[in-house]
């Protein structure tokens, strides 16, 4: 039996490459011009990191990691998210010793989750986010959701809206939790499983369950925003004035909690109303508390998450073009020895000259040739064979009109540019 990739990994073939190169392209100039580098982390690290900043509670812990025992006896997982190592990072490389905020992102990395694969949704799949250390302001919140905004619109995604909701923080969620619980007591032998576990542990998991009794039963679950204290209540009314000022329009909505432990105060969703059911494109919020999790110093942070893969599904599903695999300019048919290395030599003059061509590498027939050509929808053909060489004039062929020129290889550049501007 033939060799199969992993169930839930998958080949970014070349034909579709360009996708997500044009995506990207698209990402690195918006970081840019907001002032974000980039930063590259370890695919793998110590297990204790996402225990200690995930969360025991939360569902990529408990039920998704690729965790394993490595040589050293040393418990390491796969990355499942990104930002816990970019604050292991931040720690790590002292980065709170220079200007503060950083503002760091990651793209095309793979991320492993042990978890049924859907469309947009594999085991291996690919994130672009946005971290920014150092700012407590509501306005570096803003930010964040305003670059998801510029990217989508960039993209030529219609009907933008951000969710937001405030979780509260490490003061006022206490309040929050025991009026959760409280709401949930009568109906705890009606959640599931791993909802009974978190009714102890960590209510607030419950309202991101995706188990549609608990879902039920949490519709009319009291709101966080509801328990807030003074500090959130007012972070969370400063954002809503910001995204005002930028006019970016958002939704308070009560039941995104989000699904990582690490998140305080805000979270949100930026979701296309476009696609007719409502869907998200990318999820996010401020982890204050995450830097010290890991071993630093009190630090506010927020941030985003964006899978690349959903991304370019969402695109498509649009309507929205996306660039195809760039096809040879003109292909350089030859035949004999003396022709290919002549081929050669006027295939490499086009290339340094911005113009992209080939030329043949398996000894086809002419005909076999002309074939190919029409088959990578080369623009134009140059014939070199033993009666080309002799004369020193090459035959040009338009491959679109059918017409056919002749010039000298000296004159090359100008003959091709003719034809395909």
């Amino acid at each position: 039996m033939a060799l199969q990739a992993l169930k839930g990994m998958k080949d970014v073939l070349p034909n579709e490459s360009a996708k997500w190169q044009y995506v990207e392209r698209i990402m690195r100039a918006l970081c840019a011009k907001h002032g974000f580098c980039e930063i590259r982390t370890p695919v793998l690290e110590h297990t204790e990191l996402f225990l200690r900043g995930v969360g025991n509670t939360t569902d990529i812990v408990q039920k998704e990691m690729y965790t394993f025992t490595d040589k050293g006896d040393r418990s390491v997982t796969l990355r499942p998210e990104g930002t816990a190592g970019v604050a292991r990072a931040f720690v790590e490389h002292r980065m709170a010793d220079g200007a503060l905020p950083v503002k760091m992102y990651y793209l095309n990395v793979p991320l492993f989750r042990y978890e049924r694969p859907q469309a947009g949704r594999l085991r291996e799949h690919h994130q672009f986010g946005v971290e920014m250390f150092g700012a407590k302001n509501a306005a570096a919140d803003a930010e964040c959701i305003a670059l998801v905004f510029e990217l989508m619109q960039e993209l030529g995604v219609k009907g933008l809206r951000a969710n937001i909701n405030s979780i509260g923080c490490p003061e006022c969620r206490p309040a929050y939790s025991a009026a959760l619980r409280e709401y949930l007591h009568d109906n705890l032998d009606n959640l599931c499983e791993t909802c009974r576990t978190r009714y102890e542990q960590n209510p607030l998991r419950i309202l991101d369950c995706k188990e549609a009794k608990c879902k039920e039963i949490c519709k009319n679950a009291p709101k966080t925003i509801d328990c807030l204290c003074d500090d959130c209540k007012s972070h969370f009314e400063n954002l809503k004035s910001c995204l005002d000022v930028l006019s970016i329009p958002y939704t308070v909505n009560p039941m995104i909690v989000r699904g990582l432990d690490y998140y305080t105060k805000t979270v949100f969703e930026v979701v296309s109303e476009s696609l007719g059911a409502q869907s998200a494109v990318c999820g996010g919020g401020r982890y204050d508390n995450l830097v010290e999790e890991v071993g630093g110093s009190s630090m506010p942070a927020v941030g985003f998450g964006m899978g690349i893969e959903r991304l370019i599904i969402m695109l498509e599903n649009m309507g929205i073009h996306l660039p195809e695999q760039k096809m040879p300019d003109v292909y350089i048919a030859s035949m004999g020895d003396a022709a290919q290395t002549e081929a050669m030599k006027l295939a490499y003059t086009l290339r340094n000259n911005g113009i992209y061509a080939e030329f043949d590498h398996v000894g086809r027939s002419f005909k076999a040739q002309f074939k190919y050509a029409d088959k990578i929808s080369a623009k134009a053909v140059i014939v070199i064979g033993e009666s080309e060489l002799e004369s020193g004039e090459y035959k040009l062929k338009d491959m679109m009109l059918g017409s056919e020129t002749s010039f000298r290889a000296d004159d090359v550049l100008n003959a091709v540019k003719n034809i395909i501007g």
